[in-house]
Formats: C-alpha cells, sequence, structure tokens
C-alpha cells in the first residue's frame, strides 16, 4: 500500500510541474487525495479491521455479525475468487504454450499503439463542454453549418516604431512606394493563399487610408482657419481650409510634424458621404497616441481567418499567424506579435504534445525511483514495473485513436497505473520458489485476487457510474479514458507482468532463501525432537 501510494502521489505532484493550469489544478487534488486516502486507510481503516478481528475471534459471521457459529465450527477463510486464482488462473497462464501467445499479443498491442500515436487529434471540441440536452449545442452545429467568415486577427505593431519617418511608414504601408516585405504587403501576399496561411483577406491598414485621407486638396481633411480645429467634409463653410495645399512635387505623404498634426484629426472624423475614409468608426482602437499627441504607439493592422469548424483548424490558424507575424518581425526589425479572440483558448496545445511526453517521463522516472528504493534498491524490479507502466500509457493512446478521443488539458493525466502492477512485482520479488515460473504462479496466486478485487473491481465500479452523466466531457474523458486505463491496467498486471516476469524477473534473493531455510531446518528440528 505505502509502495503503489507514494509512488502515485509522487507521480501526480510532479504532473503539477506542467504549465498548464487544468493538469496542475488536477495534478494537485489528485495526488493531495491518494495521500489523504494513503493516511485513512493506515489509521481509521486499520481501527475497522481490529473490529472485525473481533468478530472473527468471537466466531461471527461476516455479514450477519449478530449471529454466532457453534463452537468448533468454523468458515473458510479462502474466497472463491482467491481460489479460482490460484487454482486455476495462475497455472493457466503460465503454462509454457499459453505464455508465448500472451507475450506476441500484447506486443502487437504495443506495436499498434506506437504506429497510431502521432494520428491522436489535439484540441477540445467546444461541443463536448455542453450537456447532450442543451441547446448551445445546436447554437454550435448551426455555427459550423451556415457561418461564412473566419475569425479577425490582429498583426499588432507594439511601441517603438516611428511612423513620422518615411523608413518607418514604408517598412508598414501598403501603398505606392512603400516596402515590398512591408507589414501590409506580406499579410496581403499571405491571403492570396489563404488555403495555407489561413489569412483570408487583405488587412484593414490605418496607415494607408490615413495617407488617402491627408492627401492635398483632399475633401476628406481641412480644418477652421480661424481656430485650427477639425472641419468634417459635410460642414459647409467658407472658413474650412484644405490640411495640405498642391506642392510641385506632387501629393507627397505627410512626415514629420504634419504626420502628427492630422493625425488626431483622422481618428475622429466620422465617415459620410463627401468623405467615406474617416477614421473614427474603423481605426479610433487601431492606434495608440502618446499623450499631447506627440508621437505614436502601438498600434494594430486587422484581417480576417478563414473559416474555421475543428480544434485542428484554429491550432493551425493560430501556428500560422505566429509564424507570419516572426516574418514581419524580422522584415520591419521591430516587434510584431499576432493576436485574435480564440487564442488564449488553443495556445496551450502548441506545446501540449512535448508537455505530455515530459511530464509522463518524469512521473515514470519518479515511479522507477520511488519502487527502487521501497523495493530494497531492487532496479531490475524497478525497471519491469516502470516498463509495464510505459506500455500502458503508449497503449493509451491507441484506444484514444480508436475511440476518437483527443489530447486535450482534461485527457493529460493518468497516474493510476501503478498499482496494477507494483503488487504482483514485490510478491515475486519476495518469493523464494525454485524457478522464477513457480514464483510468478506464487505471486500471481497470492496477489491477483486481491488486484482485481481490491483495485480493479472497485475502480471499474466507480467509473460506470460516470456513464450515466449528461456531460459530454464525463462521458469522454472521464468515463471512457479512466476504463480504458483500469482495463489496460488490470490486464497488463494480471496477465502480462506475470508472464514477463517469468522469462526475465529479478533473480531470488539468497539472503530470503537462506532465512527461509533457516525456518525449514527448525521447523524439522522440533518435529524431530518431539517426535
Amino acid at each position: 500500500m505505502f509502495l503503489s501510494s507514494f509512488s502515485e502521489t509522487v507521480a501526480f505532484f510532479l504532473g503539477a510541474l506542467s504549465n498548464m493550469p487544468a493538469v496542475r489544478t488536477f495534478s494537485l487534488f489528485a495526488g493531495l487525495a491518494i495521500f489523504i486516502d494513503f493516511l485513512l486507510q493506515i489509521s481509521c481503516f486499520v481501527s475497522l479491521l481490529g473490529l472485525d478481528a473481533r468478530r472473527q475471534e468471537g466466531n461471527r459471521l461476516d455479514i450477519i455479525c449478530c449471529v454466532k457459529l457453534p463452537e468448533g465450527q468454523e468458515v473458510k477463510t479462502d474466497s472463491f475468487l482467491f481460489r479460482f486464482f490460484k487454482k486455476v488462473y495462475a497455472p493457466f497462464i503460465l503454462k509454457e504454450w499459453v505464455r508465448p501467445i500472451i507475450v506476441a499479443v500484447f506486443v502487437g498491442m504495443l506495436s499498434f499503439s506506437i504506429a497510431v500515436v502521432n494520428k491522436v487529434e489535439i484540441g477540445l471540441d467546444q461541443k463536448l463542454s455542453m450537456p447532450d440536452d442543451s441547446y448551445v449545442l445546436d447554437y454550435f452545429t448551426n455555427l459550423t453549418e451556415y457561418l461564412h467568415t473566419g475569425a479577425p486577427v490582429y498583426f499588432v505593431v507594439e511601441d517603438g516604431l516611428n511612423y513620422s519617418s518615411t523608413e518607418g511608414q514604408n517598412s508598414v504601408c501598403g501603398g505606392v512606394g512603400c516596402n515590398n516585405d512591408s507589414l501590409v504587403q506580406q499579410v496581403y501576399s499571405a491571403s492570396l493563399i489563404s488555403n495555407y496561411t489561413t489569412v483570408a483577406f487583405t488587412p484593414s491598414s490605418w496607415l494607408d487610408d490615413y495617407f488617402d485621407w491627408v492627401k492635398p486638396r483632399s475633401t476628406c481633411c481641412r480644418y477652421y482657419n480661424s481656430t485650427g480645429t477639425f472641419c468634417n467634409a459635410s460642414v459647409v463653410n467658407s472658413s474650412c481650409v484644405h490640411c495640405r495645399p498642391m506642392t510641385p512635387s506632387g501629393k507627397q505623404r505627410p512626415v514629420g510634424d504634419d504626420f502628427m498634426r492630422f493625425l488626431p484629426m483622422f481618428l475622429s472624423d466620422n465617415p459620410n458621404i463627401k468623405c467615406g475614409k474617416g477614421g473614427h468608426a474603423a481605426y479610433a482602437t487601431a492606434v495608440d497616441l502618446y499623450s499631447n499627441n506627440t508621437g505614436v504607439g502601438a498600434t494594430y493592422f486587422m484581417t480576417y481567418h478563414t473559416i474555421m469548424k475543428e480544434s485542428p483548424d484554429y491550432i493551425n490558424a493560430l501556428k500560422m499567424a505566429r509564424e507570419l507575424a516572426d516574418n514581419i518581425t524580422q522584415s520591419v526589425n521591430h516587434k510584431v506579435f499576432a493576436y485574435s479572440v480564440f487564442y488564449v483558448f488553443y495556445e496551450q496545445y502548441l506545446t501540449i504534445a512535448y508537455d505530455t511526453a515530459l511530464n509522463l517521463c518524469v512521473s515514470l522516472a519518479s515511479i522507477f525511483v520511488v519502487t527502487t528504493v521501497l523495493l530494497g534498491f531492487e532496479l531490475w524490479s524497478a525497471a519491469l514495473v516502470s516498463v509495464t507502466i510505459a506500455m500502458i500509457l503508449v497503449n493509451m493512446f491507441g484506444v484514444m485513436w480508436l475511440w476518437n478521443i483527443s489530447l486535450n488539458a482534461v485527457s493529460l493525466s493518468c497516474g493510476i497505473s501503478v498499482e496494477f502492477c507494483s503488487h504482483i512485482v514485490r510478491a515475486f520479488s519476495i518469493s523464494v520458489k525454485k524457478n522464477r515460473v513457480e514464483r510468478a504462479e506464487e505471486a500471481l496466486a497470492h496477489m491477483g485476487s486481491s488486484v482485481f478485487s481490491g483495485i480493479t473491481l472497485t475502480k471499474f465500479g466507480g467509473i460506470i457510474i460516470l456513464a450515466l452523466s449528461k456531460s459530454q466531457i464525463f462521458q469522454v474523458f472521464y468515463f471512457r479514458m479512466y476504463l480504458a486505463i483500469v482495463l489496460l491496467g488490470a490486464s497488463h498486471g494480471l496477465i502480462f507482468l506475470p508472464v514477463l516476469l517469468s522469462y526475465i524477473g529479478p533473480s531470488v534473493n539468497k539472503a530470503k532463501v537462506f532465512a527461509a531455510n533457516q525456518r525449514y531446518v527448525g521447523t524439522e528440528r522440533e518435529r524431530l525432537l518431539n517426535y
């Protein structure tokens, strides 16, 4: 009990090192629950066993404890399950012709699972978060079927770029004279291959619209000659004059003080019939102006993603947008990042494969260390336990692929497999039979019924209730996942592991053999003296 409980507790607590909040919270809760359960087992449960021992000493029945058997009459203590494992199951599993078949079957299962590991989908369908009878499911279904617009995506240029200079403007804008690898040009080029980049349209550029709005002799940019305040294009007033006169060099862009002088007017101008380029409606929140309008801070350029329906679509869109933002950053020589409303939910899936591999490896390493210490530094026994648990975890990916269960924060953790293996290996390591087959048969006969009734059936009984839940998350990720863990753990612990021990199990402990022989010699000596 201490071996399995301590191993599971350490494995779960190490899972709390994950950067994913859902995994961290679940791991802390599970580790603490197992630790508290162990404390109750060695304290409260032992007290209850003491009461049951008094019942046995009083020769009373177990269920109807008020009924006392007559003196001399006793009930058999060996259960049917124990006799079945000892007389039927263990000898059959360890027959000479059965063992190779079992090894071949489990190696085949492992090979299949390894082959489909990379085919397990990543993500969490939002429809699974709803109960079966929720009206929101119809909303999600209709959204997927009828909505033909992707989510907006913003390419944000961080504070520090000098928009008042020609170089700064050319690195961002998309019109005549702008750089071929400017921000707007790169997003436009990405939209031409939207099937790959997931960027659907050319971005709306406040900078290009501002250039058009403020060009010389434009009817959009006007101000009152007397006060210098902005004069909307719809206002008919002789005191309203054009912002910029025509120059001999033509319609040049505003730079320096001119750029910052008219930009606040552009951002406050509402579009109208005479001027549709007013930036208040489209860009009021797109440009962050410094206090007193002395400069431009962070800005964004908005476009749209292509239509996305499944989790892989959203994850791929996030990857593509970040790659594009990195390319723009290198070209502009200024930090640019992509943002959309769904990124915060799908960012975890960019590293979930790495996090899963890391957490499982750390958990296996901790199980190996704990098992080594608690089994008396028997490295080979700990290695066999770790290998069997690793096989269970790999087979879980095969089950997930067959059952169409995706990898996400809910399905990431599974740390109860050690219970199915440690007890069998412990019984094998202390056995003093003459060969591995007999030791494996003894371990399976004595511990098999306990593992099957005390671990497998109890967990199966608690899990089966989850199948009746209306929540699809409970049905899929708790009922199916934990049912698979229990079935795989029981099959590996009660079928594969004894056969594996019969082939390559650790050698018998000579000290234990010597102690057993000494006890045998002492018993025989006492018998002869009595004779």
